[in-house]
């Protein structure tokens, strides 16, 4: 394995112990995963598909049900939560999707503003009573990601990279200790994709947020995140900093490559954006 973290001393806000799943196929996704994420601090999730990068993420919330292990937020055990204090741990976990889920016919307004529904009861968001604060709270973020004169725009007017930003205000806005972001740039063209990867980067900056951001592509990784973590069969074979991204440790992720010429498109990649 790579760098490993275990040895900061931060406050460890989530943490996997022997986290596994195995699907009644009998595929074993996960493979008693141990994993520490300090509190602030951003992680991106690497590793071919099939990896088990997806399902780690939604064991976490538990829209995957682990086999067995552990997932503590802040000490408390997720798998052994009903669904009433479930529904409750979720609200600290902010979730955005690859493929956005906005609701199409609904403003970018309405869309952020869902994101309290752990907060507000089903009546009042369904009547569009939400509580003044709430509201507040959505135009600031709507501002913040550049969004702020198409809040009355309905989302199905909008481009990818528009609706990626009113997604990550819809998790925002539930005030997460936690982000949990699936393939945000899965679908976006290059400059789209920096451009979501430095606000996701930006943002959990200045909220002092954790996040786990899995990512097919190494260079957007290696650019924005701190930590690189490698799954291979449903297993960690890589922890640690950009820096160590070797083209032998990328061929122990991935399989052969001409990995080198992947790296100098990296750091060529880098100049750009240190020029941006």
């Amino acid at each position: 394995m790579g760098l490993s973290y275990c040895r900061f001393r931060w406050v460890n806000m989530l943490r996997l112990q022997k986290l596994t799943k195995t699907y009644k196929t009998g595929d074993q996704a996960l493979k008693a995963i141990d994993l520490e994420v300090p509190k602030g601090q951003v992680l991106a999730l690497i590793g071919p598909s099939g990896a088990g990068k997806s399902t780690m993420i939604r064991c976490i919330n538990r829209l995957v049900e682990p086999t067995s292990g552990a997932v503590l937020l802040d000490n408390t055990d997720l798998t052994q939560l009903g669904s009433g204090a479930l529904r409750r741990a979720r609200r600290e976990m902010g979730m955005i999707f690859q493929e956005y889920a906005l609701v199409e016919r609904l403003t970018v307004m309405e869309n952020v503003l869902s994101g309290r529904l752990g907060y507000v009861g089903f009546w009042r968001s369904f009547l569009r009573r939400y509580p003044q604060s709430d509201v507040d709270e959505a135009f600031r973020l709507l501002d913040r990601v550049g969004l702020l004169h198409m809040a009355d725009k309905r989302a199905d007017e909008l481009s990818g990279g528009q609706r990626q930003r009113v997604g990550i205000c819809r998790a925002l806005i539930q005030n997460p200790k936690l982000l949990l972001v699936d393939e945000p740039t899965a679908s976006l063209d290059p400059k789209t994709s920096r451009q979501i990867m430095r606000l996701i980067t930006e943002l959990c900056r200045e909220r002092g947020l954790a996040a786990i951001i899995n990512i097919h592509d190494v260079a957007l990784a290696q650019m924005f995140v701190p930590r690189i973590v490698g799954l291979r069969f449903g297993e960690i074979v890589f922890d640690g900093v950009p820096a160590g991204m070797t083209p032998e440790k990328l061929t122990e992720i991935y399989g052969e490559e001409d990995w080198e010429a992947t790296i100098e498109a990296v750091e060529s990649d880098e100049d750009v954006e240190a020029a941006e």
